[in-house]
């Protein structure tokens, strides 16, 4: 019995022998390992997905690291970017109570690996002990005897100039007779300006030098972790939508793809970085639906885009009646030379009339009687969609087709797409196309539709989503709205929320009954919450808030289905402060970060109130969530970068007026038919950055 439990434990191959009595032990294999390595983050479920960054982030990595007795510890992380041949080591410092801390700089796109690296520190250790006997006045010529062979065996393993430093300092203490007090000699003089032992025991060269030759075989390595470095665009992004049939500035057409470069200067304007196109391509004819989703069609009806494929083509062909592929191209070079990126809407479904269906039938659900069955949603239906079977028996074949649409765009420029209902895709198909598209290009950034429960919504962020949609929308009063941020902060090691106020297919009841109010309300928590964040437009500048039906969150006249043309000119838009807000964004890094969100108590539930901060800049905000009476009450102020009892200066960014704050609270009213919130960059570097913001 004992045999087979040792064996269990160590191996089938270890050497049994005995202890002097009737059962036979396996003796351990190997180094005896005193340290012990524990709860290193990040960590995403036990290292089964990486966690992310961007580019330039210094990734935080703590462990528990601890041994048995009371020797001291040395902690390291061990970091290799994929492609390099080596490992760098970055040295961790004590946080407390066995806690490590180190940080490495992610300097690159592409996946880095890192792993916690500890042993006992007998240089440390013992040093340590040799004060302690030499204050307490006890004999130590015995000990340095210790730390000279310390010192030798890390010269052993040192080459040059520091073989030479360590071997003389081995040499100094091997030859000391009279304690700390006695005279260094030899070359270890150049360790000890003052002259003594001690001077060179105290310099922070041969520590340095003992600690780098000192981690030894014995240390214990912790299992290896992953980050996924991103461009900075996949945390802080502006995103705006536009349906490129509604850009025309001439109401008896259209809009075209041309019409959508004429309008760049528009969404530069209004400081989106992202423009995020629904899907261009050619639109089936068979079952198109009609206004509104009816399935009866006009003549006039352009039809649904994401019913996907025609006789002009499919997944990677231009609907002809927005322009062509260099149409396309010429759009894509006019965005980039304006600092905008161009979104690809990826909807892997097509019409009745996409070419794979006349191709590639297997590919499709069908009926007993081989007819396909359409889309459902029940109880919505979509004749004009045959959703693809990721079931099919040509399941490889689906995906490659699939992966190469991606690969078509990324030709043509394309570097940010956002996916269509990806949530109704197998997992293991998006795990395959994301980490092979990434791995040849890590640029790219990709967007989940995903309103699905939050489980699923996290497992496709962590099979490589960079960025995905929100149950922002629907949060609405401050309990809602603390409790999703609270929710969100457990797994930012991987999930990047990017809140919209509206979409194509969604008009909150918020908006359909709040008037501008609550537009601007919704507007500077999505900017000021989120790093990322989206408007569908212009119906949101607009205030489009008309319902098809009541209870529906589906618009009147919804472009999805229509023609729409917007006056972009009218006196009533939220244009300006948009891009107020978005100019705002890009001048304070604080707004630019997720991680620094701290919330302030307020005595009335109808205002939240939040600050962000980053290095100097500190921006607080306070948001009345009631978009119909006047709210205040008094914000707990908290800290904000000041010491207790120091008054604050607070510059509102959105009105320009500025206030001086006495004491932990101060007192906010904040009237909807004016302006709803505030947005306060606190003392004087904040200011700056609003004024060059502007």
């Amino acid at each position: 019995m004992a045999t087979t439990r040792a064996r269990r434990l160590y191996g089938p191959d270890k050497e049994a022998v005995s202890d002097g009595t009737h059962v036979p032990v396996v003796r351990p294999a190997g180094v005896l390992r005193r340290a012990a390595v524990e709860d290193v983050r990040p960590t995403v479920d036990c290292g089964r997905f990486p966690a992310k960054a961007v580019v330039g982030d210094a990734v935080v990595v703590e462990a528990t690291a601890f041994a048995d007795g009371h020797d001291l510890l040395v902690c390291d992380v061990r970091v290799q970017r994929d492609g390099d041949a080596s490992w760098s080591t970055i040295e961790m410092v004590p946080l407390g109570n066995d806690r490590w801390k180190g940080t490495f700089r992610a300097t690159e796109l592409g996946r880095y690996r890192f792993a916690v690296r500890a042993a006992v520190d007998r240089y440390g250790t013992w040093l340590r002990d040799l004060h302690a006997r030499a204050d307490a006045g006890q004999d130590v010529r015995g000990e340095l005897a210790v730390g000279a062979g310390l010192l030798a065996r890390s010269a052993s393993r040192a080459s040059g100039t520091d073989r030479r430093l360590l071997a003389a300092a081995a040499e100094c203490l091997a030859g000391a007779t009279e304690g700390l007090a006695s005279p260094a000699v030899g070359d270890g003089g150049e360790l000890a300006p003052d002259g003594t032992v001690g001077g060179m025991l105290g310099n922070a060269r041969l520590s340095e030098l003992v600690r780098r030759y000192g981690v030894t075989s014995d240390a214990t390595t912790s299992e290896v972790r992953t980050v996924v470095v991103d461009p900075a665009l996949a945390r802080f992004s502006t995103w705006y939508e536009m349906f490129p049939r509604g850009a025309s500035a001439d109401p008896g057409r259209p809009g075209t793809l041309a019409d959508v470069q004429a309008r760049l200067d528009y969404v530069a304007w209004l400081g989106a970085d992202v423009l995020y196109l629904p899907p261009v391509h050619p639109i089936g004819t068979t079952a198109r639906k009609g206004a509104d989703g009816a399935t009866e069609p006009g003549p006039e009806d352009p039809g649904s885009p994401w019913a996907i494929g025609s006789s002009h083509g499919g997944h990677c062909a231009i609907d002809p009646g927005l322009g062509t592929l260099a149409d396309f191209d010429a759009l894509v070079a006019a965005a980039r030379d304006r600092g905008i990126a161009l979104a690809m809407d990826l909807a892997f479904q097509c019409s009745p009339d996409h070419p794979w269906v006349r191709e590639h039938p297997e590919w499709f659900r069908q009926h007993p009687d081989g007819s396909i069955r359409y889309a459902e949603n029940p109880p919505k239906r979509y004749e004009d969609i045959y959703p693809l079977d990721f079931e099919t028996e040509d399941w490889w074949g689906l995906w490659l087709a699939l992966g190469d649409v991606v690969r078509f765009w990324i030709g043509h420029g394309v570097r940010v797409f956002r996916v269509d209902n990806p949530h109704t895709k197998p997992f293991a198909f998006w795990e395959w196309l994301l980490a092979t598209v990434k791995e040849e290009h890590p640029e790219t950034i990709f967007l989940a539709e995903a309103f699905t429960r939050p489980a699923v919504m996290y497992r496709l962020a962590k099979l490589g989503f960079t960025q995905s949609y929100t149950y922002f929308a629907w949060r609405n009063s401050k309990w809602e709205i603390e409790s999703y941020m609270s929710e969100l902060a457990q797994v930012a090691d991987f999930f990047r929320p990017s809140f919209w106020p509206n979409t194509p297919d969604i008009l909150t009841e918020a908006l359909q009954t709040g008037g501008r109010a609550a537009f601007v309300s919704r507007l500077v928590l999505a900017a000021t919450l989120a790093a990322s964040y989206g408007v569908y437009g212009p119906a949101f500048e607009l205030q489009e808030h008309q319902a098809r039906a009541p209870g529906s969150e589906e618009y009147l006249r919804s472009e999805k289905y229509a023609v729409r043309h917007w006056d972009l000119d009218s006196a009533g838009s939220l244009a300006p402060l948009m891009a107020r807000l978005n100019a705002l964004r890009r001048a304070h890094p604080a707004l630019q970060r997720n991680d620094t969100l701290q919330f302030h108590p307020t005595d009335n539930d109808q205002l939240i109130a939040y600050s962000k901060t980053w290095g100097d800049d500190i921006v607080l905000v306070v948001v009345n969530l009631d978009p119909r009476y006047s709210q205040s009450g008094w914000v707990e102020l908290g800290e904000l970068g000041r010491d207790p009892g120091e008054p604050i200066e607070a510059h509102d960014l959105l009105t320009d007026a500025r206030y001086r704050w006495e004491g932990a609270r101060s007192f906010v009213i904040l009237d909807p038919a004016a302006v709803p919130a505030h947005v306060l960059a606190i003392d004087g570097s904040s200011r700056q950055l609003a004024r060059e913001a502007a």
